[in-house]
């Protein structure tokens, strides 16, 4: 599986096993609130993962799970931390290979640049697969 296909996982799994907080008004304790109605169609990752993620709040899990964490992880600007923040490898090789899967075209000795240019690739990819993600985080 590449590695954007294991985040895709890392937050679907964290949405079914949502906590309490997020549970619909009068729902089941401990059930996940359903996914918000949306009119657009959750546009397929093609050769990247081959399946679209179900609807999920992007920013509401990653935040959970920063708040959750001992170490200040700042998901919202750094991709190795977004990546550690889902108990995935943020290393170089690691992050290179994601730069393959996402078709980076610049230099990957240039880790400064890639990794600019991961973070808002993988937001935008997770919003096209269907994820909530706001829209400063896919600019």
């Amino acid at each position: 599986m590449s590695i954007f296909g294991r985040i895709l996982e890392k937050l679907t799994g964290h949405a079914q096993a949502a906590p309490t907080a997020q549970a619909a008004p009068g729902s089941t304790p401990g059930a996940a609130a359903p996914a918000p109605a949306d009119d657009r169609p959750a546009a397929s990752a093609g050769a990247t993962t081959g399946t679209a993620m179900p609807q999920v709040d992007v920013e509401a899990i990653l935040t959970g799970l920063a708040q959750q964490s001992k170490q200040k992880l700042d998901w919202r600007h750094s991709i190795v931390d977004l990546m550690k923040l889902l108990d995935l490898d943020s290393g170089l090789d690691a992050r290179k290979e994601l730069a393959k899967d996402l078709q980076y075209s610049g230099d990957t000795s240039d880790s400064a640049s890639m990794n600019i240019w991961l973070h808002k690739q993988v937001m935008r990819k997770l919003a096209e697969n269907g994820g909530k993600v706001p829209a400063d985080l896919r600019n």
